[in-house]
């Protein structure tokens, strides 16, 4: 079947289970914890239209941790972590991968859980737009999904970084990357958002 058949979207959430402790966390923290309250508004507004949400995370070299455990870790840490952690709880019946590398489909069943979901068009959401989530939009683009990445819910250690990630995926990717909180609302209006990312992708 080809995607371009498929109707569904989801919102797919990278890596804000994070623990900060690499070399630049202390210029993300403030910008992806900004970035998850502006995430949290949108999943909420997804939910409320029954699209699929699914937490796409590093397992941080933990091989032995599950998607709970991250979480939990977050929490413990303090900070920007608990703050993501918190304002991105996940609900019950959210669902989970935990990758090894950059992109969410590299070494994870994600593919197959988005085939399963029958999801076409994917928004994505998470940290860092020139890392993970760039990495994540290319793989995506390959298996012909539409993307719209939210320019306010994602961050960079530096601004213009994010903002150079965006340009290039709407360039090369074809992704919209119009800010969540500035054309979708809540309601009705939430609702033709998602309609015109499911409508590009039948266009594709």
């Amino acid at each position: 079947m080809k995607r371009g058949a498929k109707k569904r979207t989801a919102l797919l959430l990278i890596d804000f289970m994070n623990p900060l402790d690499f070399d630049g966390a202390r210029s993300l923290a403030p910008r992806a914890v900004k970035a998850a309250s502006c995430a949290a508004r949108l999943k909420r507004r997804m939910r409320a239209q029954r699209a699929p949400v699914i937490y796409a995370n590093d397992n941080f070299g933990r091989w032995e941790a599950d998607f709970e455990a991250v979480v939990a870790d977050c929490e413990r840490r303090g900070g920007a972590s608990a703050d993501m952690a918190r304002l991105l709880a996940p609900s019950s019946d959210d669902r989970s991968v935990l990758k090894p590398r950059h992109s969410a489909f590299f070494g994870t069943p994600l593919e197959f859980l988005l085939d399963e979901l029958d999801v076409g068009s994917l928004v994505l959401a998470g940290l860092a737009a020139d890392s993970c989530i760039m990495f994540t939009a290319h793989d995506a683009y390959l298996r012909s999904y539409a993307l719209w990445i939210p320019g306010d819910c994602v961050a960079s250690e530096k601004d213009a970084w994010r903002r150079d990630a965006l340009a290039y995926m709407a360039r090369v990717l074809k992704a919209r990357v119009e800010p969540a909180d500035r054309i979708a609302g809540d309601g009705e209006h939430a609702k033709r958002r998602v309609s015109l990312v499911d409508r590009r992708q039948q266009t594709r």
